[in-house]
């Protein structure tokens, strides 16, 4: 293993312990609106590609340019630490770690000439990432 993804695990050990332990929970209409957006181009990208039981995981692991990247995957089962949105017909699912590093954020889609793929704007918790918006560090206070 390299140092840096040693590191990043012992980045994730010391954040699990500090955040203490996690409830799982289904997140409501209100919660959903503090701790995640979705825009309409990314209900209507979902609707257009997911089956019945299909959603879109968003999961945040340690790697890419700037330290995290954000990983956007269709999946159809969801784990007992998973929170889940639900927006016009559509599931976003969302692990409770990752959530802590997104929470505030909002989830669209792109789509331009040389690709189309979702995207995280307007993370409160990201300091700086790649140009391709793909990789993110964290913001300390």
């Amino acid at each position: 293993m390299t140092f840096t993804v040693l590191m990043a695990r012992n980045v994730q050990k010391c954040f699990k312990f500090i955040t203490g332990p996690q409830t799982t929970r289904k997140m409501s209409s209100k919660l959903a609106e503090e701790d995640l957006k979705v825009t309409d181009d990314c209900v209507k990208r979902l609707e257009a590609i997911c089956d019945k039981d299909e959603f879109l995981r968003l999961c945040v692991e340690s790697g890419g340019c700037s330290g995290y990247q954000y990983k956007f995957e269709l999946d159809r089962t969801i784990a007992n630490d998973d929170c889940v949105l639900e927006n016009q017909g559509i599931k976003v699912v969302v692990d409770t770690t990752s959530l802590n590093y997104i929470r505030g954020s909002t989830i669209d889609y792109e789509q331009q000439l040389i690709r189309a793929a979702f995207r995280l704007i307007r993370n409160p918790k990201a300091e700086d990432g790649c140009s391709c918006g793909a990789s993110f560090s964290i913001k300390i206070d």
